[in-house]
């Protein structure tokens, strides 16, 4: 407990990891311990599991125990993870975990209700108005953007929020930049997270700036996770079937694995999608055509990985060899579980050229916000910068071409973006 009297609580919601902050007309708290038994405490992981039984009583777990418990109980239940990613899709709408039906935005109420009342009970208080980090674009689609933001505004209020307000990322990472300014300057700041990478450009002086000093916000729904799907479907996906071929009985041609079918590797939210009784069905049929050995094992590897739904440790393995990637040319990769062994020796020429479609999308949305303000690189002062895919070599490079690599700074890692949320949150309050 804290004698701290808040206000407001600023939320960073994100697509892997979620903060929170609280703020009153005086001042702001550092961010709290929101998952005391993590490394880092004060991040809470955006997981939940509901065991087999959650439909007695509806028990769930969440951040770290969620990962624990998926573990401890052999992945019997269900881990939902990466909801923010689906708030633009209008057709994820309803799913069903433990006989009950749930949609998209109960499911995030779980979480963000989870965070509240962990809030409350830190701080002996009930605080009912909230500031949310929203990323710059939810989507490239106007009217799915505006829909994303109306079903997270829906979330909070069912988690018990009565006053809900939106800052962008990006906007928030700006409040947070600790440099030393003299006079004016124009910032561009780069949020990149596992969902969307995000810019703004900002003019701020030693006193801050108001929002009308955002001169423009733009964004992808290209991040972290989407260059950890590229790696799967470069580099890894064969070990799981994608490069089987087959031949139907009493047929002449040679078939090859359906793309969009192995498309749904390459996330593992999408990945359960093959154990549906029509996927797998197919799948058995093409284990059973299949020409040789080595792809009727491929195909043993990909339903152990669906059916134990090891999705989520694989990616955990697959981000690692990322960030590997990001300080080392080359990376081994292993992943071996009963049922699976992955080895691999990734290089970081190879992972850039699978990931280049994702890569130029983001620097095309960087090059994107500098248009929409009608200024230059060679304008802007400072390039601030947070999250991992920042790091990427590619990304370094693009952003130190066009602005001189003097001018690149690195943020505080996870805490800028909720600590600036914080500011904009106390600020509101003053106003």
């Amino acid at each position: 407990m804290t004698s701290f009297v808040p206000e407001i609580y600023a939320i960073d919601f994100g697509t892997s990891n979620s903060l929170l902050t609280a703020a009153n007309a005086s001042g702001e708290h550092p961010a709290i311990a929101l998952d005391p038994g993590a490394d880092e405490p004060t991040i809470l992981r955006s997981v939940l599991f509901f065991p087999e039984d959650a439909e007695r009583g509806q028990r769930f777990h969440a951040g770290r125990a969620a990962l624990a418990e998926y573990v401890a109980q052999g992945s019997r239940g269900r881990l939902v993870r990466s909801l923010k990613r689906f708030l633009p899709m209008r057709s994820f709408t309803r799913t069903t975990i433990g006989g009950q039906s749930y949609s998209l935005e109960e499911l995030i109420a779980v979480l963000l209700r989870e965070m509240r009342q962990r809030a409350d009970a830190f701080f002996g208080a009930r605080v009912t108005r909230v500031l949310l980090g929203r990323p710059a674009r939810f989507s490239s689609n106007v009217e799915d953007d505006a829909f994303a933001e109306a079903r997270l505004r829906h979330a909070a209020m069912l988690a018990g929020f009565t006053r809900v307000s939106f800052c962008p990322e990006p906007v928030a990472a700006a409040r947070d930049f600790r440099g030393e300014l003299a006079g004016t300057k124009l910032m561009l700041v780069g949020d990149f997270g596992a969902g969307t990478s995000d810019f703004s450009l900002v003019r701020m002086s030693d006193g801050g700036f108001a929002l009308r000093d955002v001169l423009a916000t733009f964004g992808v729904s290209v991040a972290g996770d989407a260059l950890d799907g590229s790696l799967m479907r470069s580099k890894l996906s064969r070990h799981f079937g994608a490069d089987v071929s087959y031949r139907v009985p009493f047929g002449d041609n040679v078939l090859r694995m359906p793309r969009p079918l192995m498309e749904k590797l390459c996330s593992p939210a999408e990945m359960s999608l093959l154990a549906r009784r029509d996927a797998k069905g197919f799948l058995e049929d093409v284990q059973s055509w299949s020409l040789g050995a080595e792809d009727r094992r491929a195909i043993d590897q990909l339903f152990t990985l669906v059916e134990d739904t090891l999705g989520f440790v694989l990616f955990e393995h697959i981000e690692q060899a990322k960030k590997e990637l990001s300080s080392a040319s080359q990376a081994p990769f292993s992943f071996h579980v009963p049922g699976i062994d992955v080895d691999e020796q990734l290089d970081r020429p190879a992972f850039e050229a699978g990931a280049r479609r994702e890569l130029e999308a983001i620097v095309t949305a960087l090059d994107a916000t500098l248009e929409r303000a009608r200024v230059t690189a060679q304008a802007v002062d400072i390039v601030c910068l947070t999250g991992g895919t920042g790091r990427v070599p590619f990304v370094q490079q693009a952003l130190a071409e066009r602005f001189g690599a003097a001018k690149l700074h690195a943020l505080r890692g996870l805490h800028a973006v909720v600590e600036g949320l914080a500011r904009q949150a106390r600020e509101e309050l003053a106003a």
